[in-house]
């Protein structure tokens, strides 16, 4: 199962790199006063260079000036698996010893290097998202790994890049509405000395929302940071005409009239000012919901997402 959205799926780290193998005899080096230290200290030497085991200097006497001294074997004789097996790695008698007479070398292969993060080892696997809706391969990618089951003891599966950074950002504003709402109505509160008013208006938040979530359906437009912005632009221009109206509503009911009496007439005289407002914005932001324009796209969701909660919003005001 693949997700076609993924492109230019990789391992980022080669783990099928050449490598030669030295199954180092212990018990025999021992025989010859030699460690497993000793014998690759002596395979490094010959095959790179002495700098890596014993780093050594030579100061010029007339100038004083230090250089680095280093002894290595030339690249053209180390250009075979016996050559590698011919490198003296200790005397025992007088006698050189060879690495072949103390180690099996053979050909296999290994990752190429270990990349850590926190001094933990990982393989990254890597891929370019050929979507607009990075959400949606969010939620597939989880779902394979999910279904490849338990990983290994002391092994972990973390999902890097763009997607946390995602998730994280939607978390934020979507905190951010619920602040945003809960401080409207502390305001509200407030300002009417009431707390059925501050209700009144917060009733047409749901409306909004609900507005905001079907046009975004109607027009296959995915929830992300544009169509959030647009949510929150929604709820402010509906708040502003939820306050208008209640204003005047509660200002006929002091009058004498009665509740559902001073809500119609709150209702027709504040008609053309609460249509003109919210008209103007769809207005205003048709163009944009329309995606017109290389960078319209990424634009459209705001403008989609006004147009749908005003228009929900709007009629629940005034009906």
């Amino acid at each position: 199962m693949g997700i076609a959205a993924l492109k230019d799926v990789q391992i980022e780290q080669a783990v099928d790199y050449p490598t030669l193998r030295l199954d180092i005899a212990r018990v025999r080096a021992g025989l010859f006063g030699l460690t497993a230290r000793k014998i690759m200290d002596s395979v490094l030497e010959a095959t790179a260079s002495s700098r890596y085991v014993t780093p050594s200097f030579w100061a010029d006497p007339a100038t004083g000036i230090s250089y680095r001294m280093q002894v290595e074997v030339p690249l053209e004789r180390m250009n075979s698996l016996q050559s590698i097996e011919n490198i003296l790695v200790g005397s025992l008698g007088g006698k050189g010893v060879l690495l072949r007479n103390l180690a099996r070398v053979h050909r296999t292969t290994s990752v190429e290097e270990f990349d850590r993060v926190n001094m933990q080892r990982e393989i990254s696997i890597v891929a370019n998202v050929d979507s607009n809706n990075l959400g949606g391969v969010a939620t597939a990618v989880r779902q394979i790994i999910a279904g490849a089951g338990r990983p290994p003891r002391a092994a972990t599966v973390s999902i890097a890049g763009q997607i946390p950074i995602m998730e994280e950002i939607l978390a934020g504003l979507g905190v951010g509405l619920l602040v945003a709402i809960v401080v409207i109505f502390l305001m509200l509160t407030a300002n009417f000395q009431s707390f059925k008013l501050a209700v009144a208006v917060i009733l047409t938040m749901p409306a909004v929302l609900a507005g905001v979530v079907l046009a975004l359906y109607l027009t296959g437009t995915t929830l992300n940071i544009q169509s959030f912005m647009g949510a929150i632009m929604a709820v402010g221009i509906a708040v502003a005409n939820s306050i208008l109206l209640v204003t005047f509503a509660e200002r006929y009911r002091r009058n004498g009239m009665t509740s559902l009496a001073a809500g119609a007439e709150g209702a027709a005289s504040r008609l053309r000012p609460i249509l003109m407002t919210s008209i103007a914005m769809i207005a205003g932001m048709m163009s944009m919901a329309l995606g017109l324009g290389e960078s319209g796209p990424q634009s459209a969701p705001i403008g989609r997402a006004v147009i749908g909660g005003l228009v929900f919003a709007t009629a629940t005001t005034l009906f």
